[in-house]
């Protein structure tokens, strides 16, 4: 019995590393778009919330002013701060003429922060694509060119960017990088611009979206309530039946997700129990394949003795490459990949602390507003599109 599960295991594990490394190397990387006249220069509104991000907004803002692509309009929504994020944006913004700041002060009955605030800088927009992003990200000059330049030749509705993770230690890197590749192997991104897969991806550090295939979706009017709102802006575009793809760019879209273990835990814990559609038994089910597919290798490769010890340590070098490689792909540190034998019990912890406490206070907190879980679960959930 043990050394059937052992080979089980290992078989997964092995499956899981074919599937990381073959689908990743599909993905094109945006340094290989070559920078030309494209056929036209649409004007991009890159549109940015921010809710007391005054420690990252600035190196953020700078970037996109200093973007080479110069038909672009930059919104910035601040989304009731109540740090010095206004102050800055107001300097800003006397400083670089293009940067539009509009503040918002009441959040409209049944919307998620983030969600509005997108939501308005949409309304507010004039350009023919709309570019979401985050008030933590860097890009690189010629990301924006680069990627207008395929967004124009490939005639798509939406582009997503992998961007390089540049979050500080080893266990948050590890983290960090964990919980990127577990998404990865999940969301396939390699297959999104495949019509007949129902593989979609959405990423909140650059989501480029043509304003006809937002129209069409709906907007963010039609996730108001959802806390992953970035896969599920994909999610909405692959089912409208409209053009993506997603392309690698760790080199010109740098993001400093988390500054410490503690405060990833709260981000995640906002988000984990939404990927599961606020279902126990869709977060039971994770836990368990975690459980099985990371923590019982590394004790049976410990614990176990002959035939079962081997295929449990293959399992576990499976587990240390797919981690290696991921860390690769979002430019990691791969120095930290055995602190990948550790993350798996914080990310169970997470799911489970997130089901609890949800559940126990029926929604969510998050930056000062408590969002209703029946509000919640109205949404439609992420993850029923693999059925």
């Amino acid at each position: 019995m043990l050394l059937a599960a052992a080979v089980c295991i290992f078989l997964a594990s092995l499956y899981t590393l074919v599937v990381i490394v073959w689908g990743s190397r599909q993905l094109p990387d945006l340094g290989e778009i070559p920078l030309h006249n494209c056929t036209c220069a649409p004007l991009v509104s890159i549109i940015v919330p921010a809710c007391n991000e005054e420690l990252t907004l600035e190196p953020a803002l700078r970037s996109l002013v200093g973007q080479e692509y110069l038909n672009r309009e930059i919104i910035v929504l601040d989304d009731r701060s109540t740090d010095g994020t206004f102050a800055l944006l107001t300097r800003l913004s006397r400083e670089f003429t293009e940067i539009r700041v509009e503040r918002i002060t009441e959040l409209p009955t049944g919307w998620l922060g983030k969600n509005h605030a997108l939501h308005r800088g949409a309304q507010l927009a004039r350009g023919e694509i709309l570019l979401f992003t985050d008030a933590d990200v860097v890009m690189e000059s010629s990301t924006l060119s680069r990627a207008v330049c395929r967004f124009v030749d490939q005639q798509l509705d939406h582009l997503t960017l992998i961007f390089r993770n540049t979050a500080p230690g080893g266990l948050l890197n590890g983290m960090v990088v964990d919980a990127l590749g577990g998404l990865f192997f999940l969301f396939r991104p390699w297959q999104v611009t495949n019509p007949r897969s129902r593989a979609f991806i959405g990423v909140g550090a650059f989501n480029m979206i043509s304003r006809s295939g937002y129209q069409q979706i709906g907007g963010h009017a039609a996730l108001k309530m959802h806390p992953i709102d970035d896969v599920m802006l994909g999610k909405k575009v692959k089912q409208s039946g409209l053009k993506q793809e997603c392309l690698l760019g760790g080199a010109f879209v740098q993001v400093h997700w988390y500054g410490d273990v503690p405060e990833m835990v709260r981000g995640l814990m906002k988000n984990i129990f939404a990927l599961y559609g606020f279902r126990v038994s869709y977060a039971a089910a994770a836990i368990l394949g975690i459980v099985c597919m990371t923590v019982l290798p590394a004790w049976g490769m410990v614990l176990a003795s002959g035939s079962p010890q081997i295929f449990f340590a293959l399992a576990v070098f499976c587990r240390l490459a797919v981690f290696a490689w991921n860390a690769g792909m979002v430019q990691g540190r791969i120095g930290n990949v055995l602190w990948s034998l550790v993350t798996p019990y914080l990310i169970v912890y997470i799911i489970l602390r997130s089901v609890w406490t949800t559940l126990k206070q029926q929604g969510i907190d998050w930056r000062g507003t408590h969002y209703c879980l029946q509000e919640l679960k109205a949404q439609q959930p992420l993850l029923t599109f693999f059925k």
